[in-house]
């Protein structure tokens, strides 16, 4: 089954690949002192949890990637900052595909 991700279709195993993908770039700036990721690391979900499902996945990605827009963010009109307000939307849109 595919969902539509930025206007293409995409498997739960790619939506994997790009989690882990993010993952490693918040372990780069974690390690470097840069960011607080509070959001992703809430919704308990990493790219090792393949049982859950591609909702959650596809909403942890969104909450990752706001967050790291942010840290890359000097203010909200930059691109990365427009980029992390773009991916709050999608988080909050996605969080209602989640089956609970």
């Amino acid at each position: 089954m595919s969902n539509k991700l930025g206007g293409g279709y995409i498997h739960k195993e790619e939506l994997i690949q790009l989690h882990t993908l993010m993952v490693q770039m918040k372990k780069f700036f974690e390690e470097n002192g840069s960011g607080e990721f509070s959001q992703y690391q809430n919704l308990q979900i990493s790219p090792i949890h393949v049982h859950r499902s591609k909702a959650e996945h596809k909403h942890a990605i969104f909450v990752l990637g706001k967050e790291i827009a942010t840290v890359m963010a000097h203010d909200e009109f930059s691109g990365p900052g427009r980029t992390s307000v773009r991916m709050q939307e999608l988080a909050y849109r996605t969080s209602n595909e989640i089956i609970k």
